[in-house]
């Protein structure tokens, strides 16, 4: 969905304090000025209250279509992130209806929908210190109730903004978004406590699936960041014990425009059949676009978090993303949560402008006038999951399943401070009267089963290796994308079964009819061996004839082995003499020790002369 406003325009701001509120007259009411209002503030009142960030904006700017040339700020907005509000709000309701958590206390809520912008950040987060729409420091306007502690996300250089203020107050933040040893740091973010679990072995499954497909001849493209870096020596070190390649690296500013041509010119030009796109999902979000808009050669892109299909507006007959391959977290599903986005509508909370905006635009309600609330004109029991594909994701998204845990954490830490309480010094009249920052001892070693039965730990040291879901991309026709689950990726499980994978369910890019192929160079038949290829890489090479008096009978073969006499052909050697590597559990298996074979076998060797021969 994208609203354009002028360059030196601010966005509406929906607050309850009349200095920002903007009135439109009745008289000029048409349905383009609730679309082009955007509510950053939505606020429900509480015993305690959690506050929440979400980044539901992106700034876009584009040349107007008109002969001036000028240009034209786009405000993009993220349906996948709108699923993180819907999340916080599910979990807060949850949690009021639980008698065994603060059977006492209701839980509300203060959610921000913010800009991806440094100052748009910053600036929300005073707001939700000093409880106004104006930013004073050190400063509180609040009635009665502070946040207990607040959401942030979905970047790692978001939250980072927000811990630094946040450090000086000793006030708790829970981070949503994938895991950062930056923000371990706890001299820095000693305020600060991160959701996701850890990646430490994403490196290893990418690796295990290049071999799985037998692809050794891959390009990287990488956020030009602290991630990118690691990931790139981790990608490495993998990739040289498992005798893979690197085509080519481009490392990518963090920023929508700086795909550059070159970066095409790369990519198109590239033997590599493989690339692997390394990011977060908010970093991810404009190297996404600049493809989607500019390259339209079919390569199968290996993506290391849940990208936003949603980013994509519009929908491709032959989309540059269809088979692709996504290693995504693996979320256990939330019973009640789908249930939930069945019944979110707007006569239910109708506070909610941004769902308003989507019922009119989808769903062909009418708005009632300035207010911007639902009047009528609408189907009869439409939901949320009716919305096209590529506009909505039905399915809780990993970044929602760390906002839910996240608040689940703040509300078992307030229930254990309740209970010391009651057991200390129980106020008067039941009245609770906790400090943000007396949090922090129970929220460092808190550890709970959620509503799946997962274990959640928010201690950084404790935390076990993520476990991934494999999904494969399905383009079908307009707004029927699809992102299917064809495998797992287990850092826990045996080794040589780490990966599982259904290959007959993956559906490939388009202008493959089967498996890729993704080597610098062809295989060497029987009767040629490889010779490395002066500056390149060890996976490109040539195939030469075998000289004369040697033969090959096996493919791949580097040359006949060092022998300081001629052989004796009739001699036998078990198969577990001769080294082998098994690529994947679902390939070859070695034979019984017991089988025997021919000394010949073993690569090429050199035949003894006639002269020999006759001895």
């Amino acid at each position: 969905m994208q609203v354009p406003i002028s360059e030196n325009t601010m966005p509406f701001e929906n607050r309850e304090s009349p200095e920002t509120s903007t009135l439109v007259p009745f008289y000029s009411f048409d349905s383009f000025q609730c679309n082009s209002k955007v509510q950053s503030h939505l606020y429900h009142d509480g015993n305690v209250v959690i506050a929440a960030l979400v980044p539901l904006f992106n700034y876009a700017h584009k040349k107007s279509f008109d002969f001036t040339g000028d240009q034209v700020t786009v405000i993009q907005f993220k349906a996948r992130n709108y699923q993180f509000s819907l999340a916080f709000i599910f979990a807060i309701e949850e949690i009021n209806r639980n008698t065994h958590i603060l059977p006492n206390t209701s839980l509300g809520f203060d959610l921000y929908n913010v800009f991806s912008k440094q100052w748009n950040i910053l600036k929300e987060t005073f707001h939700c210190l000093t409880g106004m729409g104006k930013s004073i420091p050190n400063y509180t306007c609040r009635r009665h109730n502070k946040a207990a502690a607040l959401l942030t996300g979905t970047s790692w250089a978001t939250s980072a903004h927000i811990g630094r203020l946040l450090n000086l107050y000793k006030y708790p933040q829970l981070a949503f978004g994938p895991f950062d040893t930056i923000l371990t740091d706890k001299g820095e973010f000693s305020s600060l406590y991160q959701t996701a679990p850890k990646d430490t072995s994403l490196s290893h499954g990418i690796v295990i699936l290049m071999v799985h497909f037998s692809w050794t001849w891959v390009g990287l493209v990488l956020i030009d960041d602290h991630k990118g870096a690691e990931i790139l020596s981790d990608l490495r070190g993998e990739k040289d014990r498992n005798r893979v390649c690197v085509a080519f690296v481009e490392m990518i500013p963090d920023n929508l425009v700086s795909f550059d041509h070159k970066t095409y010119l790369q990519i198109l030009k590239s033997s590599a059949n493989v690339v692997i796109i390394y990011g977060e999902t908010e970093s991810l979000h404009g190297i996404i676009i600049n493809i989607a808009n500019h390259l339209s050669n079919w390569k199968v892109w290996v993506m290391t978090s849940q990208w936003d299909s949603t980013a994509v507006s519009k929908s491709f007959i032959f989309d540059p993303f269809h088979g692709s391959l996504i290693f995504s977290h693996y979320c256990a599903e939330i019973p009640e949560f789908r249930k939930f986005i069945q019944t979110y509508n707007p006569s239910k909370y109708p506070e909610d402008y941004f769902l308003a905006v989507l019922w009119n635009t989808h769903f062909n309600c009418s708005f009632s006038g300035p207010d911007c609330k639902i009047l009528g004109n609408c189907l009869s029991n439409v939901s949320l999951e009716m919305l096209p594909r590529n506009i909505w994701e039905v399915d809780m998204t990993e970044e929602s399943y760390n906002v839910y845990n996240s608040v689940y954490a703040v509300a078992h830490s307030l229930h254990e401070i309740s209970l010391k309480q009651v057991q200390s010094d129980p106020h008067e009249n039941g009245e609770e009267n906790t400090y943000p920052w007396e949090l922090h001892p129970f929220l460092k070693d808190i550890h709970f089963r959620n509503g799946a039965g997962n274990l959640v730990v928010l201690n950084s040291q404790r935390k076990l290796d993520a476990e991934y879901d494999i999904l494969n991309f399905w383009n079908f026709p307009e707004s029927l994308r699809q992102k299917m689950k064809v495998g797992t990726f287990s850092p826990k499980a045996p080794q040589g079964q780490e990966l599982l994978l259904s290959d007959h369910m993956i559906q490939w890019a388009i202008g493959f009819t089967e498996l890729p192929q993704s080597v610098c160079s062809e295989s060497c038949v029987p009767g040629f061996r490889k010779s490395p290829q002066e500056g390149k890489a060890t996976c490109c090479y040539d195939c030469t004839r075998c000289p004369e008096n040697e033969i090959s009978n096996e493919t791949d073969t580097t040359g006949p082995p060092d022998l300081t006499k001629p052989p004796n052909l009739s001699t036998t050697v078990s198969m577990m003499d001769i080294p082998f590597r098994l690529q994947s559990s679902t390939h070859k298996t070695p034979p019984s020790d017991k089988t025997k074979i021919s000394y010949t076998t073993a690569m090429s060797i050199k035949l003894p002369s006639d002269s020999t021969a006759r001895q």
